[in-house]
């Protein structure tokens, strides 16, 4: 099975067909290439760039221009995330279609839990040109 979630407890003793059941608060944060946002992976398919994360944005942060490859979608569960088509808060919801390209900022930080079908492209910056999970 291509689909994991790391660092978690015994995945390796699972079956194929076992459910995943993730203690969320034991995984740890990783740094993401853009400064002030950080992730906790839940599941991820490198084979396929299949992700699901919890993103924690700092107050301020912003993510460079990039286009969303598939389909994205994007629930709030503290703060907000606003871009040149509006801004979704806490407790709401918001998902782009494939080739949807925008700057997001965070300008009070936020927790953000996304879901992703293929990793994002970014256009600028010094990510430009890298997909990234």
């Amino acid at each position: 099975m291509a689909a994991s979630t790391p660092h978690l407890k015994n995945e390796e003793l699972l079956s194929g067909l076992a459910s995943r059941y993730v203690e969320v608060e034991s995984l740890p944060w990783k740094p993401t290439p853009t400064p002030g946002v950080d992730m906790k992976v839940l599941l991820q398919d490198k084979e396929t760039g299949l992700l699901t994360a919890l993103f924690r944005w700092q107050p301020g942060t912003e993510l460079p221009l990039h286009e969303h490859v598939e389909i994205e979608q994007t629930f709030v569960l503290e703060g907000s995330i606003v871009d040149e088509e509006g801004e979704v808060r806490q407790g709401d919801y918001v998902w782009r279609p494939a080739g949807n390209r925008h700057i997001a900022r965070s300008p009070n930080g936020a927790l953000v839990l996304s879901f992703f079908l293929k990793p994002n492209r970014f256009l600028t910056g010094n990510l430009a040109g890298v997909a990234l999970e």
